[in-house]
């Protein structure tokens, strides 16, 4: 029944002319694991299957999503709250259809944004051309907070882990952590830079079973990211994986993701439009607290 109502609504979108976003942020429990390269390919595919593509860059720095593609932001959301810049004047756009938004600034100060700071928060949406269809967060694992808001607002949050066993607790901490403090009982689990592509399910199941005894959550496997020089003379290029080596694995795995990706539902629930998720996220961001996120 709930297979037909989704069918059916998602129908009725279509035949009104309406878009469902979709909003799935990526995170992990530690720092170098080829995270934003990831977001950055896996956006690019996306654009090229026809998304309206958004990328909410949560990282500053030399190593963000925007330097994937060779490109870096004079900018930051924080300035479109400030109004001393249109959010044309912020966006970035490496190719059709993707769009690449500076917002480490921004999204560290949404719990003290002034009224009038809010309200361009929540309009600031409005001034895309074109509706969206997804919107990919790379989010910082440095939040004051100890975990994104972007990631509680999102509909979906993708852990990323390797195989290393550091990684592997990293992440299981950090899922743990989340689901204690605010009941986030579901995440999907990517496993990147795996030399034995055997192993990955391996490892998956493991994570999965322990958080399922322990009654902390419900883990999906959302793919394998193997590990691919090809991977890395992209990104020393700054190009996309699938322009320098689209027959590579790991540009096989992006396609696989991006593929699957627009596919990941949960519930029933109405995902609204970049305005309303927005709205959502600033709701979020002013009732998180540092001893909350630590907790347990």
């Amino acid at each position: 029944m709930a297979d037909f109502r989704i069918d059916q609504a998602d129908g009725l979108r279509r035949l009104f002319g309406q878009r469902q976003l979709q909003v799935v942020t990526f995170t992990a429990g530690s720092e170098g694991l080829g995270r934003s390269l990831a977001v950055a390919n896996i956006a690019a595919v996306l654009a090229r299957l026809g998304k309206e593509v958004l990328v909410l860059d949560e990282n500053a720095g030399n190593d963000n999503v925007a330097a994937c593609f060779g490109l870096a932001g004079r900018f930051d959301l924080f300035h479109v709250l400030n109004g001393e810049r249109y959010l044309g004047d912020v966006l970035i756009e490496p190719m059709a259809g993707l769009h690449i938004l500076p917002a480490a600034t921004a999204i560290k100060r949404l719990g003290a944004l002034s009224g009038s700071q809010q309200q361009a928060f929540t309009g600031a949406m409005q001034q895309l051309s074109k509706p969206l269809d997804i919107i990919l967060v790379d989010a910082s694992t440095r939040h004051p907070v100890g975990f994104s808001p972007l990631g509680l607002a999102s509909h979906e949050t993708v852990v990323m882990l390797s195989a290393c066993s550091t990684s592997i607790t990293e992440a299981y901490l950090l899922i743990k952590k989340v689901s204690q403090s605010f009941a986030r009982r579901h995440f999907r689990i990517l496993i990147s830079k795996a030399r034995n592509l055997a192993e990955a399910p391996a490892i998956f199941e493991n994570i999965a079973a322990l958080t399922r005894q322990r009654g902390i959550a419900r883990l999906e496997f959302a793919g394998t990211i193997p590990f691919d020089e090809s991977l890395q003379q992209a990104a020393a290029l700054c190009r996309p994986l699938l322009s320098v080596a689209p027959d590579s694995p790991a540009a096989r795995a992006f396609r696989e993701l991006a593929a699957d990706l627009p596919h990941w539902r949960q519930g029933e629930n109405d995902t609204g439009n970049a305005q309303l998720f927005f709205q959502h996220l600033l709701h979020l961001s002013q009732r998180i607290t540092p001893t909350a996120i630590q907790a347990g």
